[in-house]
């Protein structure tokens, strides 16, 4: 019988680059073809692929702070994951060049914390691992479950973040800043851990869908598309994190 693909928004999940219907979806598409399929191992390489392509450009980045790789690695770096979450067949080419160019804006960013508060990138990249391998052991343990009311959940508090830096964007150029937002006021430190805390429930969503790929057998070029989704829920923590540390230092 044949399968009909139905076309999805690239919001339809909480991670807009790890759609679950993104697998399902290509694993149809190449039904009966001797094409290899994802692994969760591949994912995992292709993940450290990425992330050394990244780290590379953030090293660079940082040793030469400019305002025109900082903002053109962001604004670069969305375009390309835009792109891929509609060409997801392009995902062994698009995910690489993400990869360098949002490592412009990591290193960018990470520099302009460096200078105004001292230890402060080690802290962010230390606890960045923390929580990573602290989720890792929460999906693998089952303490919480990644069921499709957890998806719905999840996706619904993210899309929300989104709107909030959205508006908090298009204010600023006005003038006008959203009251507490990353601010250091008590109630700006529970709005920056609320935000940390679904950026990282994120990670659990991420874990699912590399063995969900591999179940559906979505086609091997879903490896590099699952690596450039959990890589930008990693740098969404870090940011988060930078932030969430300059608050308590008093002076963000």
């Amino acid at each position: 019988m044949q399968r009909t693909k139905r076309k999805k928004g690239i919001f339809d999940s909480s991670n807009p680059y790890l759609k679950e219907e993104s697998f399902a979806q290509t694993a149809y598409a190449v039904d009966g073809e001797l094409e290899e399929r994802m692994t969760v191992a591949g994912a995992v390489n292709k993940t450290f692929i990425l992330g050394a392509i990244m780290l590379a450009a953030a090293g660079f980045a940082y040793t030469y702070p400019s305002n025109f790789l900082t903002w053109g690695g962001a604004i670069g770096g969305l375009i390309v994951v835009i792109i891929a979450s509609r060409k997801v067949e392009k995902s062994p080419v698009l995910a690489p060049i993400y990869a360098g160019l949002e490592g412009f804006f990591v290193g960018g960013i990470t520099a302009m914390y460096a200078m105004a508060y001292e230890g402060i990138v080690l802290q962010a990249v230390s606890l960045t691992f923390g929580v990573f391998f602290a989720m890792l052991a929460i999906y693998k343990s089952g303490l919480i479950k990644v069921t499709k009311s957890f998806r719905t959940g999840i996706m619904m508090a993210t899309g929300g973040i989104f709107v909030l830096y959205l508006a908090s964007i298009g204010l600023s150029f006005v003038g006008i800043n959203i009251p507490h937002l990353h601010e250091a006021t008590p109630m700006g430190l529970i709005i920056s851990l609320g935000i940390l805390a679904i950026a990282s429930l994120n990670l659990l969503l991420d874990f699912d869908l590399f063995e969900k790929g591999e179940e559906q057998g979505a086609p091997q070029y879903m490896e590099w598309f699952a690596g450039m989704g959990l890589l930008i829920t990693l740098v969404w923590i870090y940011i988060e994190i930078l932030r969430l540390l300059a608050i308590f230092s008093g002076r963000d």
